[in-house]
């Protein structure tokens, strides 16, 4: 009972509040935290774009074309395909001449690996595939058909050297050009 009365009498004195002094207990008064916790917030929220930079370049969804500019490239050079080679080159086969696809491994057995050599082989024609270039010689050689610019040509091997290291996915053969 003494010591009910004592509580009572105490808390009576400080409005309510029910604390005992402890002495020889007390604390200096601790650091607030919340400012050291927004700092490390603030660090971690720092790192977060240099870190998604890092997965998305190393992502392999990013191994397309790397800018428009290339994929507009790709795109006419698959344009030019469908409108001058596809006849006999349908999927990166060829129809007239079946060892001489355009298969990496067709164009390796031939010595054409490079887009270069691509490129001279359609400018300049080889066997039984005549030459595309304007300026394209003998004329035995060449195509009775409609010539292409140099710079359509470095398309078409750009993009054939493309298709050949994708092994040749499926292009359409018809479409609005």
């Amino acid at each position: 009972m003494q010591l009910l009365s004592v509580i009572s009498s105490y808390s009576s004195c400080n409005n309510g509040a029910y604390s005992l002094p402890a002495q020889g207990n007390l604390k200096k008064e601790a650091q607030n935290p919340v400012p050291k916790k927004q700092h490390q917030l603030k660090y971690l929220k720092s790192l977060v774009p240099p870190l998604m930079a890092a997965i998305v370049t190393l992502s392999p969804l990013c191994n397309t074309p790397v800018s428009l500019g290339q994929t507009i490239d790709v795109q006419r050079g698959a344009s030019l395909f469908r409108q001058a080679c596809i006849g006999c080159h349908v999927g990166g086969g060829n129809i007239i001449q079946p060892g001489a696809t355009l298969f990496t491994k067709d164009l390796q057995r031939n010595g054409v690996v490079a887009e270069e050599e691509i490129y001279n082989v359609t400018y300049y024609g080889k066997g039984r595939m005549p030459g595309f270039g304007e300026n394209c010689t003998p004329r035995g050689q060449c195509t009775f058909g409609a010539r292409l610019q140099e710079e359509e040509i470095k398309l078409l091997a750009k993009f054939v050297k493309l298709q050949a290291d994708q092994g040749w996915p499926n292009i359409e053969e018809s479409s609005e050009d």
